[in-house]
């Protein structure tokens, strides 16, 4: 490993000074980072570690919302009572993430932070665009089974061209947080600002090296989850290879509002199907208005996989999430009757 200097911070607006000069990196559970400074992946000059900060509180907001610290423990945020009646999906997510140890140790900023564990991008000796720009990406080629068949650049962004990266986010609470709308407060080097969790994460487009859309320097201070009715009737859903400690072959998170038989309101999104949580969009516009069937169900995931562009190893994900999907919305009905 590379040698770095460490530094505790005394102050947020201080650490965000220090950390937006070249070579320094925040520090809070180290869950990621400290992985992949051992690999050679990263190496910064300069750790300002932040696990000081007063950023942990977890406030019930009046209007029905929440407001989370950056540096809430994962486990903490998963049992609170007043999330798991309110934000039932995001404690269900949090609780599919890794193994109890690390999110113990891990925190919800960090978790948003992480990186993707595309194989190539963590084995230094191979060609990856994410973490060198230019160099190609060996996943087109090589193994590619849990990766991206969404919003790649293999689709209709990217018509005439492969993609740079098809490297899929790890998170499974971006994907929950995707569901609900949540908006990431930071401080930047210009003072605080909000970013939409939609802004937050990006597709990789001709910069495959960024993951978010965060100022640089800039530090999460907070996740708010705004007051969201449906969220009450929300739920996630993961498959993985093993049952524990495992990041997603394809995951789920939904919200269903259905009355009298027909769907009135519903929320999809899904995760590791592409380098950011996918709102599926198209399919909640296809479902709003009609009976909650699964017919229904299956056309609304058919709309939204049209847009599916799967490679040789990968085209499972497809039927993968069809059926999640429809098992899921079908799941929810069959409760709420």
């Amino acid at each position: 490993m590379k040698p770095f200097a460490y530094q505790r911070a005394e102050a947020a607006d201080s650490a965000v000074a220090t950390v937006a000069r070249a070579g320094a990196a925040f520090l809070a559970g180290g869950t990621n980072i400290v992985d992949l400074m051992k690999l050679g992946v990263t190496a910064p000059d300069l750790l300002i570690d932040v696990t000081g900060l007063p950023l942990r509180d977890i406030e019930a907001l009046p209007d029905g919302g929440m407001r989370v610290g950056a540096l809430t423990a994962n486990c903490d945020l998963a049992i609170d009572p007043v999330l798991r009646t309110r934000f039932p999906a995001v404690a269900l997510a949090l609780l599919s993430g890794a193994s109890a140890q690390l999110r113990n140790r891990a925190t919800v900023g960090g978790n948003l932070m992480q990186r993707t564990r595309c194989r190539y991008f963590v084995d230094v000796t191979k060609p990856c665009n994410k973490r060198q720009p230019g160099a190609g990406c060996a996943a087109l080629d090589g193994e590619h089974r849990d990766l991206a068949i969404m919003g790649a650049g293999n689709g209709t962004d990217r018509p005439a061209r492969q993609p740079l990266c098809i490297a899929t986010n790890p998170s499974d609470l971006a994907v929950a947080l995707a569901l609900v709308d949540a908006q990431i407060e930071l401080l930047t080097a210009n003072g605080p600002a909000t970013m939409s969790v939609h802004e937050f994460f990006r597709l990789p487009g001709d910069r495959p090296e960024r993951d978010t859309n965060l100022p640089p320097g800039a530090l999460i201070t907070a996740v708010v989850l705004p007051a969201t009715p449906i969220a009450r009737m929300s739920t996630y859903r993961k498959v993985r290879d093993r049952s524990s400690f495992a990041f997603a072959a394809g995951s789920v998170a939904a919200a269903l509002d259905v009355r009298d038989g027909i769907v009135r309101d519903v929320r999809l999104a899904y995760g590791a199907v592409a380098h950011r949580p996918w709102r599926a969009y198209a399919a909640e516009r296809l479902l709003r208005g009609q009976a909650a069937t699964v017919d229904s169900f299956e056309r609304a995931a058919d709309e939204e996989l049209a847009a599916a562009r799967p490679l040789r190893d990968n085209a499972y994900k497809v039927p993968l999430i069809r059926n999640l999907t429809v098992g899921v919305l079908r799941g929810m009905t069959e409760a709420s009757w």
